[in-house]
């Protein structure tokens, strides 16, 4: 499944990608790092494979785990690009305009995990990977656009998030919690949450918010906050079933201004006793 939230600043929102069309039905709504691998190329293969039914997962194999490489933040940067937007294989340059906008993702994903952009306090990547012999049968293009390699093993990224600590995402809902002193290292946010379409209802997208609930933990987080829209019932239902409840929404002019679907703001707090 693939849960459409708001990309953190400086990150394209769909509504800025021209010659695409957004995914906005999909379910979800978006230390320094050492260049160690190569950046895989961007090439242009046919899904063969995508399958229009669920593809049971076998989940043995599956690792949630914050990246730690350049390799596997362009991965994520690739399936970001891929989940978010839906590319007319018949336009002139689609794939140098893919990896304009993979390029811009990356980079802007590097900048922010290193603690170069103002406003944010620490930033992590948490991705979902397969080993590449997993997911050759289930998808052609996944394979080649979202493969990395770690300790010398070919993985597929499967489904990504990113967990910013700070008091307020740029042109986003700010969150009520915590009031007073605490605000600017207590609170954190998710954003760029997505899973691979062809992955779709295997729990992923559970898997990986769970996951970062964990990391938001250690980190002394306090209340974490998403951003879903407001008719996107499939996104709504994941946050709930991960225990997140409504804080707040957005006035409709501010939509209008943005040119996106409205936004709703989820909140939970943390430790959870829910699942944690």
């Amino acid at each position: 499944m693939a849960v459409l939230t708001s990309p953190p600043p400086l990150l394209l929102s769909p509504a800025h990608y021209p010659a695409t069309t957004s995914s906005s039905s999909s379910p979800y709504f978006h230390l320094s790092f050492h260049a160690t691998s190569r950046r895989r190329p961007i090439t242009a293969v046919a899904s063969s494979s995508h399958l229009c039914n669920p593809t049971k997962l076998d989940k043995s194999a599956l690792k949630l785990a914050e990246a730690v490489s350049e390799d596997e933040l362009w991965a994520a940067a690739r399936l970001r690009i891929r989940t978010f937007n839906d590319f007319s294989p018949s336009v002139v340059g689609v794939e140098d305009y893919k990896k304009f906008l993979a390029e811009r993702e990356f980079e802007a994903l590097k900048e922010r995990i290193a603690g170069k952009r103002i406003g944010f306090g620490r930033v992590t990547c948490i991705n979902a990977s397969l080993p590449l012999s997993h997911v050759l049968s289930i998808s052609d293009d996944l394979c080649t656009t979202c493969t990395f390699s770690e300790n010398g093993e070919d993985r597929v990224l499967v489904g990504t998030l990113d967990l910013n600590q700070c008091i307020h995402l740029p042109d986003e809902i700010t969150g009520m919690k915590p009031q007073g002193i605490g605000g600017d290292f207590a609170r954190a946010y998710l954003s760029n949450v997505c899973v691979a379409k062809e992955l779709h209802r295997n729990g992923l997208g559970y898997m990986l918010i769970t996951k970062s609930k964990l990391v938001a933990e250690d980190w002394g987080i306090a209340d974490l906050y998403a951003h879903v829209a407001v008719d996107n019932e499939s996104a709504k239902n994941l946050y709930m079933k991960s225990g997140f409840v409504y804080e707040s929404d957005e006035p409709a002019w501010k939509a209008r201004f943005l040119d996106r679907p409205r936004r709703m703001l989820l909140w939970i707090a943390i430790p959870n006793n829910l699942d944690l």
